[in-house]
Order: structure tokens, then sequence, then C-alpha cells
């Protein structure tokens, strides 16, 4: 049903996907692309705790792929990729339709991995997309409902109780928005905020560890203790199963129970299924079943074929699983695939790691500029709520999200707050070519009274 000749098809609409497709129509490419996605909405997930707890709306976090790519000539396809023939250049979809490409992009990403773990699929809740956000915000206000209503101390205990399963960046973030959100929650229900209870598990020794955030492990660990109600950390607790009511873990050698409604997944990722199954050798593959790829991103057995983010390495490299990693693959694919269109040399992907920003409560974060210097508390959240509208897909999408953060953060919240403002200039400022932090600075700089000109 489609040319098989000049045509590029896109797999999976998330940061490596979506924004080849973006820079490809920047650039004026001379060939059909099509973006395949099950979704209606690009997740920009490192915002998603903010959509969570409502610091951030669906329009900023979660738009949809037609509004992102209006106007850009990709054409958007809402399905689900059933297969994908290497050799045939052909991927098929759930609906029986068939693409064919010249050139293929693989954007799939990582789902979540539950690694065997007795009932982890089954009662473990996972925060990977919008749908996984709201289905624990449902969860955790009917918990809330019901220990408000009820008698029985054990009973309540373990309703107010939440288990967060993994030390990584997920779970510390998650960690960190629950025990400031719950106990909001519940004192609005007319319930006790303290008798909230929120568990950290982690197989690891520390939180963080060997992770792109491990600079920040003692900052995030004291912000975890912090919050509205602090944060218990059960380090070298290995999970090994989840039910109903309860979370069972191995600790010190012994087996424990611990009492709980509420187990919220961020223990790992694995590998897309659809990358596990594509025609490609073990010798081509690393441990976890991720492709290999060329520095210019092509798959080593089919160079027409590119992939970056989560499914993909490059030897001899360690770039993190991160959304600025697979956002610059995505420039470099893009350059790449309009270079072979146009019987041109390809280039090397090169990544600039900027530093980690992470999300530590309410209002509250921890930044890692360039590995140099360290903010916290609220210009770290200025900071990372920034840097990531930045990062936005369009223009469009960026100067909207932009301006209501500007209106939420800035003009409601330090508009009597002369101090805090003229901090969060400083901050801005350092940051520099930003954008949002120019934009930032010169708000403030209006507010305060300051002669605009003299800051340009």
């Amino acid at each position: 049903m489609s040319n098989p000749v000049y045509q590029t098809v896109i797999v999976g609409g998330g940061f490596t996907g979506l924004f080849t497709a973006l820079h490809l129509s920047h650039q004026h490419y001379p060939r059909t692309v099509i973006l395949i996605d099950k979704q209606e909405r690009f997740c920009f997930k490192p915002l998603l705790y903010e959509y969570f707890s409502g610091e951030m709306n669906a329009t900023q976090v979660v738009p949809r792929f037609t509004e992102l790519l209006d106007g850009t000539g990709v054409i958007f396809v809402r399905d689900t990729v059933q297969s994908i023939d290497l050799h045939q250049r052909e991927v098929k979809l759930a609906s029986g339709n068939t693409y064919n490409y010249s050139n293929l992009v693989l954007g799939l990403g990582s789902v979540t991995g539950y690694f065997h773990v007795e009932g982890a699929k089954e009662y473990g809740l996972p925060f990977w997309t919008q749908q996984d956000a709201i289905a624990i915000d449902r969860h955790l206000h009917d918990c809330l409902q019901q220990a408000v209503q009820t008698q029985d101390p054990e009973q309540r205990r373990r309703l107010l109780t939440v288990a967060v399963i993994g030390g990584g960046p997920s779970g510390v973030e998650m960690a960190a928005t629950i025990a400031d959100l719950l106990p909001n929650w519940y004192g609005a229900m007319r319930g006790n905020p303290q008798e909230v209870r929120v568990v950290l598990l982690n197989h690891g020794d520390a939180i963080l560890k060997g992770d792109v955030n491990s600079l920040l492990q003692e900052t995030a660990e004291q912000k975890l203790q912090q919050r509205a109600v602090p944060v218990e950390m059960l380090m070298g607790s290995e999970v090994t199963a989840i039910g109903p009511d309860f979370v069972e873990y191995k600790h010190n050698g012994k087996q424990e129970k611990l009492l709980t409604s509420s187990a919220i997944w961020t223990a790992g990722t694995a590998t897309n299924p659809l990358i596990q199954n594509l025609a490609v050798p073990n010798e081509h593959r690393d441990k976890h079943g991720r492709l290999q790829v060329s520095t210019t991103l092509q798959l080593p057995d089919f160079p027409e074929v590119f992939a970056g983010g989560d499914c993909a390495f490059v030897p001899e490299t360690s770039w993190p699983a991160t959304a600025q990693v697979a956002y610059q693959q995505g420039a470099t694919i893009a350059h790449n695939l309009k270079a072979i269109a146009l019987g041109r040399e390809l280039i090397p992907a090169k990544v600039n790691l900027r530093g980690t920003l992470l999300k530590l409560g309410l209002d509250d974060a921890a930044a890692n500029i360039y590995d140099t210097f360290e903010v916290t508390g609220e210009p770290a959240h200025l900071i990372r709520q920034g840097t990531y509208l930045e990062l936005l897909p369009t223009p469009i999408h960026n100067f909207k999200a932009t301006s209501e953060w500007l209106k939420d953060e800035i003009f409601h919240h330090y508009l009597s707050s002369d101090g805090a403002g003229k901090k969060v200039v400083q901050t801005a400022e350092i940051v520099g070519g930003a954008v949002v932090g120019v934009l930032v600075a010169r708000k403030l700089l209006q507010m305060l009274g300051n002669d605009d000109d003299k800051h340009q």
C-alpha cells in the first residue's frame, strides 16, 4: 500500500523517534516520513511526575502527536506494530496494514521489567505512561478514602503505607513526590497526615548507585528525609513477591513482609519485545538484548536501519539511557538520513551530557550542572522544569508550555518574594544560554523593578 523506495518509517514516538521526525521536517527532508506509535500522545517522561502531582497539565506533559506534527508533513499513524522484517524491509501493524521502507528508524525505547518477581506484574503499579499516572492517582485516592473511613487501625496502616520499589532515579523521584502529596491529600480528607508512610525498597546498598545521578546521592538522601513525611529507606532489600496487600522482601538473609495496599514498581526496565524479536545476531547485541549500532547509529548488518535511545548502544561509549541522549541521537539520525538521500557523507553521533536533574518533592529538586556545581531547592526546581520545557518538541508547544509555566511558577509563586526572586534570577543567569533561563531572569528582573536593558 506504500511506496517502498523513497519512504522513511519511524517506529516509536519517544524522544528518539519524535525528534528524528521533527528534525527531518525542519531540514526539508526530500522523502516521505511516517511516524508510528500505539499511543495518541507523546509522553514527556521526565515531567510525568509533575503531571501526576498536578504541578503541570496534560497539554504541557502529554501533548497529542497530531498537535506536535501539525504542519510538518510527517504522517502520523496510530497503531500497534506487530512485527518488523528487516530482510523484507517491512513493518506489519495490528490493523493489518503493512509499510515498506527505504530507511527505518527504531525508537521503541524500553518497557517495564518485572524480572520474574512473583505478583509484580499483577499487583505492582508501574509509572511509565499517562495512563499509569492516572491509575496510580485513582488508586492512592481510593486507599486514602478507605483509610479515613475505617475504624480498624491495622487496616488503616496498610492503606496508608505506600511501597516504592527501586532506588534508581524513578524510585527516588516517585518516593519524594508521594511523601509530599499524600499527607496533603489525606489532611484534606480530615485524616492525620502523619499516619501516611512511604517506604523505599532498594536491592542495592544505596540509592542512585551506578546511575548518572549518583553525584546527587547524598543530597537525595537528605531531601527524602525532609518531605512532609520522611521516606523510610530499606536498602539491601530484594523484593521477592507482591500481593494485593503485601510486599515480601529478603533483607539480611531473612524473609520480611511489608503490609501495604500500594506497591509502586520502578525497579527497572527491559528491552522491548519487538527489538528482541528482530533478526539481529547475538554478537550484535548486549547482554540485555539491545541493538549494537555504529557511531553513525546504523545497524551493522542493516545499514538502512537506524536506532537510538533505550533500544540501542554504541560500543565503547557509556551514554546513559536518558532523554537528553535520545534527543541528541534523534538530531544525528535525521542529519544522516538526509545525507543518505542527498548522497553526502554521514557523521558520527556526539552526545553532550549537560548534567543531571532530579525531582525531590513538590517545588523541590537537585541539579548537577555539567558535573561542575550543584543547585538544590526551589532554584533547582525552576532550573529543572525550565530546562525540560526548553526541550519540548515544537516551538509553538514550547512557547505555550513555557508561558503557562512562567505564569504559574514565577508570577504567582514569586511575585511577593523579593529575596527568593533575586536568588532565582542569579541561578537562571548561571545556566546562561538556556532560553527559558533567560526568560525567567528577564521576567523576574522586570518584577523586581530593574532595568532590563542592563541585563541583556
